[in-house]
């Protein structure tokens, strides 16, 4: 009797939600977009003469428009892992928003200006007191001083052990460089963490105290006493 060929169903590929912050006109809005493969979801508004005293634009005066609430886009890496990508809002008054945007990340993009590092000490700062593993993607703008990385690490003060990079934000291969380096980065710190939770537990130190002489005498074949004959 023939029987029909069946096919093992797809799996579903593994999400991972990735936050990229940094301060404000870094280039997050155009990192989500330049390699999400969906149409990317802003919520920009028009910078307006209002926000001149709150938004220090000297640095990036093309920028007409900014992030108010977040970015959304998605980045599917292979056929078992989709990375969902959020960019918060660079602006310090928006700060509130982002405990709400971090909720369930697997890790962070800190994008950093080079021209203006001191627009990212509070995310640094804020993935670090919250135990977030980070990446720090310094974005080169054009006419910008390249500065070496070690230093840009000093002036962050940044643990050694954090990756910090160049990148282009405008380029899709690079971003994609930066996400499969935070996902090395996050596979460093989740696997000592696992060797820990599935080593066995280790044998109780042995006793201090001297074990106590035995209250009875072990039974010897010289110890019997004969039975009398009758």
């Amino acid at each position: 009797m023939a029987f029909a060929h069946s096919e093992a169903p797809a799996q579903r590929p593994i999400s991972a939600k990735i936050v990229v912050s940094g301060g404000f006109g870094v280039g997050k809005t155009t990192l989500v977009g330049s390699v999400s493969e969906i149409k990317p979801l802003r919520t920009e508004a028009a910078m307006t003469s209002a926000g001149l005293a709150v938004d220090d634009a000297s640095k990036v005066s093309a920028k007409t428009t900014t992030t108010v609430a977040m970015d959304f886009g998605k980045l599917t890496v292979d056929t078992g892992l989709m990375l969902y990508l959020f960019g918060t809002p660079g602006q310090d008054r928006f700060g509130f928003m982002w405990e709400d945007i971090v909720k369930g990340a697997l890790g962070a993009i800190v994008l950093a200006d080079t021209r203006r590092l001191d627009d990212c000490y509070a995310a640094v700062d804020f993935f670090e007191s919250r135990g977030l593993p980070f990446v720090v993607a310094c974005n080169h703008f054009d006419g910008g001083t390249l500065h070496d990385l070690e230093e840009i690490r000093s002036a962050l003060d940044v643990p050694a052990d954090i990756p910090i990079f160049m990148t282009d934000a405008r380029e899709p291969r690079k971003v994609r460089d930066a996400l499969l380096e935070l996902l090395e980065h996050i596979l460093t710190k989740i696997e000592p963490a696992t060797a820990m939770a599935s080593a066995p537990p280790s044998p109780p130190p042995p006793s201090s105290v001297a074990p106590s002489e035995p209250s009875f005498q072990p039974w010897r074949a010289d110890n019997v006493v004969p039975t009398p004959s009758p």
